[in-house]
């Protein structure tokens, strides 16, 4: 799918076509809601005609037809009855279809987020792409409920009241027809305007939902480097352009109103003259029951401009935002994986191959290039080298959360190109040195790759990763209900769980990226014995910068500007005094002094 390029104007009519389909989706409630928003609207213009007409009954005093005035208001009360009932049943319609609208939206945008590639999220901030996801789509269901409020019956009013008005006397209705277009033309200029400030609102309120994501989650860095007047300054600085681009587009959009109301107070006054002159001077074209019903609807014909440009306001505002949540919706999805051969977990041998291997993450940067790598079933494969040497690059390439850019990586002989990615990665048993932790109970943080696991089997694989003795200790054990991210466990803690989870799945290839930097020596010591036992009989890739959790791997790789530039056993690299023993030397210079 190819990414949408927006404009102001352009922009703005394909974002609308796209709400008309979601909203076509839901067409028995647009359906019913433009019903009864019809019924309510006649109903409206009905009331003004019963009106003259009793006023028309009091021909003078003591000349009043009493029993006509009452059969008169019976009919008013019948209809101004019929009319709230059809004005709050398109209310609900309108307020489910809005709702359901937001619905369908929030689900795409949030199923998106597990099909776009790790590029994408790579390079958009979380903070906004939440803010698309929660503040924009609220923005635009607000804008959508009002619009289906207002819109189509002050529409239905306009054109209503014109017939009704024509069909009563159409030099009155002509004077009325001939001032409307200034209105049009005022509203036009002014919403045309609105959308681009609505939609340079829309994005820097998505800067600092991004900047306030990450301050909160860094609170405690900011702190203790004593950053806290620069983060303030940094916000200080978002939040002024915030508050410039909202007060320009709200004063913008705050000038319809009062300008069409100008435009319409000139349609009132014009149709009570005009009426006035014809009573007096034409005897018996209009009287002042037709006058008054003609007031009423220069009235009823105004005020819906009025409201329509106060909607075209909310729906300005609305379609900004839409965009803003249709640019995640379209954004390029990773390469469908129908049709490709799933690989068994229970069958996967684990001999991985890369041949010629070359990738980088922006062309004008080399990173990888011709990286050649045979591993056999079983064997433990340990990745060292400098920071950015790229070690985590090559694991985002055996998960394909990146694509290689040529060569091929292989999995039992089966190139994982052609290979499904669910099947593949449930192949792999991944601990990363950043652990993820549910707002969920233990057990089903650590389930997570084993959902139907009982208790025993969750328990034993807590024993073997150490994590049993602290998840006694929780309030309710298994059952305890953990914070956000982890919240209330030290950063070992909630890394003795992830090593669990993945202990438990016990997947036929296992990825330890860092898998204990964030656990004491003598708890690090037990669990590389643990992870010994899990990876017998499994391939197994372990990167790390603690170099004495690589001694008992069957194959060190050395890594460096993306290339393998040692390889061989802990004690072979020692006797070679290359890159890895000075490595070695330097992790371990004050221990052997």
């Amino acid at each position: 799918m190819k990414k949408t390029k927006y404009s102001d104007k352009k922009g703005s009519a394909l974002t609308l076509r796209r709400v008309f389909h979601y909203i076509g989706r839901h067409r028995i409630l647009l359906i019913l809601s433009c019903v009864f928003a019809l019924i309510g609207a006649v109903g409206a213009l009905i009331l003004p005609i019963l009106s003259g007409n009793a006023i028309d009954e009091i021909i003078g005093a003591g000349d009043v037809d009493f029993d006509a005035i009452a059969r008169i208001a019976l009919e008013m009360v019948i209809v101004l009855a019929v009319t709230a009932s059809a004005r709050l049943l398109a209310a609900i319609c309108n307020n489910r279809l809005s709702c359901s609208v937001l619905h369908d939206l929030r689900e795409r945008a949030f199923g998106k987020l597990g099909s776009v590639p790790l590029s994408y999220l790579d390079t958009h901030s979380a903070g906004d792409t939440v803010s698309r996801i929660i503040s924009d789509a609220d923005t635009f269901a607000d804008g959508l409920l009002l619009g289906f409020s207002q819109l189509f019956s002050g529409i239905v009013t306009i054109i209503g009241t014109l017939c009704f008005m024509f069909a009563v006397n159409v030099w009155i209705a002509l004077v009325v027809v001939l001032v409307t277009p200034l209105s049009l033309v005022v509203s036009y200029f002014i919403a045309k305007r609105s959308y681009s400030m609505f939609h340079a609102q829309s994005a820097i309120r998505g800067e600092e939902t991004a900047l306030i994501s990450e301050s909160v989650g860094a609170e405690k860095i900011i702190r203790a480097f004593g950053r806290e007047d620069d983060m303030n300054e940094k916000f200080g600085e978002v939040d002024e352009r915030l508050r410039t681009a909202s007060q320009k587009a709200t004063f913008n959009s705050a000038l319809t109103n009062p300008t069409t109301r100008f435009v319409n107070s000139i349609v009132y006054a014009a149709v009570g003259v005009v009426g006035a002159i014809l009573s007096i001077t034409s005897s018996g074209i209009i009287t002042v029951g037709t006058l008054s019903i003609f007031l009423s609807y220069a009235n009823q014909y105004t005020k819906p401009f009025n409201e329509i440009a106060s909607v075209i306001t909310e729906l300005q505002n609305a379609l900004a935002c839409a965009e803003r949540i249709f640019e995640l919706i379209e954004a390029d999805e990773e390469e469908d994986d129908e049709g490709k051969f799933e690989l068994d977990p229970e069958s996967v041998s684990g001999r991985v191959t890369a041949e010629n291997v070359s990738f980088s993450y922006s062309p004008d940067r080399e990173l990888i290039k011709n990286f050649n790598l045979d591993v056999m079933h079983g064997r433990r494969i340990a990745i060292v080298g400098p920071t950015g040497c790229g070690k985590t690059t090559l694991i985002n390439l055996l998960m394909r959360f990146y694509d290689v850019d040529s060569g091929k990586i292989s999995v039992d002989g089966h190139d994982i190109r052609k290979v499904t990615r669910k099947s593949l990665r449930s192949s792999y048993g991944m601990v990363l040195q950043d652990t993820w932790i549910r707002n969920a109970t233990v057990r089903e943080n650590i389930a997570m790759g084993k959902p139907d696991a009982t208790d025993e089997e969750i328990m034993a694989a807590a024993v073997t990763s150490h994590a049993e003795e602290f998840i006694r200790r929780l309030p309710e054990g298994l059952d305890t209900v953990l914070g956000e991210g982890g919240g209330g466990l030290s950063q070992g803690q909630r890394q003795l769980l992830c090593i669990s989870r993945v202990m438990l799945a016990s997947p036929p290839m296992l990825i330890l990226d860092e898998a204990t930097s964030s656990i004491d020596t003598r708890t690090e010591l037990e669990v590389q014995d643990s992870f010994a036992k899990m990876m017998v009989g499994k391939t197994s890739f372990i990167v790390a910068h603690r170099l004495s959790t690589v001694k008992s791997a069957d194959l060190i790789l050395v890594m460096r500007d993306g290339k393998i530039i040692e390889t061989g056993t802990h004690e072979s690299l020692l006797d070679l005094g290359g890159a890895y023993a000075e490595l070695y030397e330097s992790q371990f210079k004050n221990v052997a002094e």
